[in-house]
């Protein structure tokens, strides 16, 4: 690496000149569309948290913080996968049209590889975001009933031979889907579809989250703020780096990209609440942010390929179909309890088919000089041929996610301490409080309002091969009235078989940890914690 940084200059204007080991130039590459990629590189991170933060808010309380802890998890693995073969089996140049080799393992021969627009170690940071944020996407589906413990081996080996392929199918100037001639911009089958499929293949290995149908599940979100901030993040920071430094350079081709992005979730999110009123249901923030999302996803393979009415057009089929595509989960029976197949899957192949058909050579021109990119052309442009090539890759990235991600699933599931289905103590008492944590400080009598703990805890008792590893390490704390009391020998108390909620304990109320007084909390804890 050392070698190579010596054959790097600069000019007066800090553009950087890439020479050989002989010191011939190879190539110059300007200041300014470097800027703008890691500046978009950095735009993009920050949709990783973001999607946390609506998953978050999407779910019940007792397990809003996991969802934060996945997009941390997700970011260090996808960086040290990416850092050794991750972007070699991506973007390599001498792999085959499958998956790439080695050629870059450890980022070798990155800083002095010739490439288009930017340095090869400059797209290398900006492709990193893209692995991050489609690994953070399809993760979700562990939600209320996913194992964290396994996830980083989970992802290590889904983004080796999931999303590699994928990626390389349709990025890579050697990869089928791009010979072929399929479009995508930024995304809409590696990014989208990918993580659509593979959360739907998730949901259906982890199975139904208890009471699957009945109207305890109807539940409200446990904070729309945090739906709300983390479209924010999505739509006005994410976004515009997600598809507007796709093109590799700071021209009219972003400029054009950002400002579709823009109008296709604006459209999306009138649709959808528009939708919602059809449906005699009341327009809600989290349903206007849905409708937000479902545009931005529809727009990303076709955000420099259409003009901007044809983005309008993006935003309005996609509130429609997505917000309709939230019927496949009770189709097939399958808990998909984010809805992220429905968001993202559908999305993604309602936004590659949209640009099968509006994708104009016109609009690509405003990205200068081709290069090695196919010109892109749908049925605007008389190129009937193209929906064909879309469906192709669609099919193939959304059948590769969803066996591909099975698999490793079940293998998983035999490998002592790798399954990813928490047990039914984690899920009723919530995936947050299996790990010691909570996301909101106060005192409840139930980890969520409806619940009858005596019955929850006779089915515990019943079945004690339920009891998750990781409830080991949850010791009941004087403000944590969850936890059942335990005698000196460590055995739960109560009058039904391990029951300490028969004796029907008076009902405390709200109460703040910090705001309340010690004598209040003394007060509590013998009464609803008898001591052994």
């Amino acid at each position: 690496m050392a070698e190579e940084s010596r054959n790097i200059t600069y000019d007066s204007e800090q553009n950087i000149a890439v020479a050989d080991v002989a010191g011939q130039a190879l190539v110059i590459y300007n200041a300014g569309h470097i800027a703008w990629v890691l500046t978009g590189a950095a735009l993009v991170w920050i949709m990783v948290p973001g999607i946390g933060f609506i998953y978050a808010g999407l779910l019940r309380r007792k397990n809003t913080l996991s969802m934060v802890y996945l997009s941390f998890v997700s970011t260090a693995v996808c960086t040290l996968q990416w850092l050794f073969w991750g972007y070699s089996l991506s973007f390599s140049d001498t792999g085959s049209p499958f998956i790439g080799d080695l050629r870059f393992f450890g980022l070798q021969h990155v800083l002095t590889q010739p490439f288009e627009q930017v340095p090869l170690l400059v797209h290398c940071v900006y492709q990193l975001m893209f692995c991050t944020v489609t690994a953070m996407l399809g993760i979700g589906a562990l939600a209320e009933r996913g194992r964290l413990g396994p996830v980083p081996i989970f992802l290590a080996i889904w983004t080796t031979i999931v999303y590699a392929p994928i990626a390389c199918w349709n990025w890579n100037p050697n990869g089928w889907a791009y010979k072929l001639g399929a479009l995508d911009w930024a995304g809409g089958t590696p990014v989208h579809i990918n993580s659509g499929a593979t959360a739907f293949a998730i949901s259906a290995y982890l199975g139904k989250r208890r009471d699957f149908g009945q109207p305890r599940l109807n539940y409200q979100p446990s904070s729309s703020i945090l739906v709300a901030l983390g479209t924010v993040l999505l739509w006005y920071v994410g976004w515009f780096g997600f598809n507007g430094a796709s093109s590799l350079a700071a021209n009219m081709s972003g400029a054009q990209a950002m400002f579709n992005t823009h109008i296709a979730a604006s459209a999306g999110g009138m649709t959808w609440i528009l939708v919602e009123r059809v449906k005699k249901q009341p327009w809600t923030v989290v349903g206007f942010c849905s409708g937000a999302i479902a545009g931005l996803v529809a727009i990303t393979p076709g955000a420099g390929y259409v003009s901007l009415p044809a983005a309008l057009l993006y935003g309005v089929v996609a509130g429609v179909v997505c917000n309709f595509g939230t019927g496949v989960r009770r189709v097939f029976g399958v808990d998909d309890c984010l809805e992220i197949f429905a968001l993202h899957g559908v999305g993604g192949l309602v936004g590659n088919i949209l640009t099968g058909l509006f994708a104009q050579q016109s609009v690509q021109s405003l990205q200068g000089p081709l290069g090695t990119l196919s010109p892109a052309s749908g049925w605007l442009d008389h190129h009937y041929i193209q929906l064909a090539y879309q469906l192709a890759a669609s099919s193939a990235g959304m059948a590769w996610a969803f066996g591909v991600t099975t698999a490793i699933l079940w293998t998983m599931h035999f490998i002592p301490g790798m399954r990813l289905r928490a047990h039914l103590r984690a899920e009723i008492f919530g995936i947050d409080r299996t790990y010691c944590e909570y996301a909101y400080d106060y005192v409840e009598t139930a980890p969520e309002p409806g619940y009858d703990l005596n019955e929850e805890w006779r089915l515990i008792s019943e079945n004690p091969d339920m009891g998750d590893a990781e409830m080991q390490y949850v010791t009941a704390r004087p403000y944590d009235i969850h936890a059942p009391p335990r005698s000196a020998n460590g055995t739960p108390m109560g009058q039904y078989p391990n029951s300490p909620y028969a004796a029907d304990p008076p009902v405390a109320p709200a109460l703040s940890k910090r705001s309340a007084g010690p004598s209040t909390l003394q007060h509590l804890v013998p009464t609803l914690h008898p001591q052994s």
